[in-house]
């Protein structure tokens, strides 16, 4: 996995690289509205991500995605906050991205709460 300094250079590396959707969470769905498409925990994966704090402040902390998805033949980005912004959604979207991929690859104290 690439590391990054900034959140930019991380979504303009994923968008160089065919990640051009722009995807948003939204409760139990990620979204791509340009297209109308709405996945489920099962219509995705999660390809990459970045893991990003502020520099003025630890509570300003953000994981950027790489999402595609077979079913919907797209790649897409998701920004997402955790920490004191994060969703507090209890879906299985948030399970995927908060722990079945994500905090497999994290170390212990990295790993985002919901």
């Amino acid at each position: 996995m690439k590391n990054f300094e900034t959140l930019v250079d991380a979504t303009n590396d994923l968008t160089k690289r065919g990640y051009t959707a722009n995807l948003s969470l939204e409760g139990d769905t990620i979204d791509d509205k340009s297209n109308n498409i709405h996945m489920t925990a099962n219509d995705f994966e999660i390809d990459e991500f970045y893991r990003f704090e502020g520099q003025s402040n630890p509570d300003d902390m953000a994981i950027v995605y790489g999402i595609s998805s077979a079913k919907y033949n797209l790649k897409g980005i998701l920004v997402n906050a955790y920490g004191t912004y994060a969703d507090d959604s209890s879906s299985a979207i948030a399970a995927k991205l908060h722990h079945h991929q994500v905090s497999n690859n994290l170390h212990g104290s990295d790993r985002p709460t919901q």
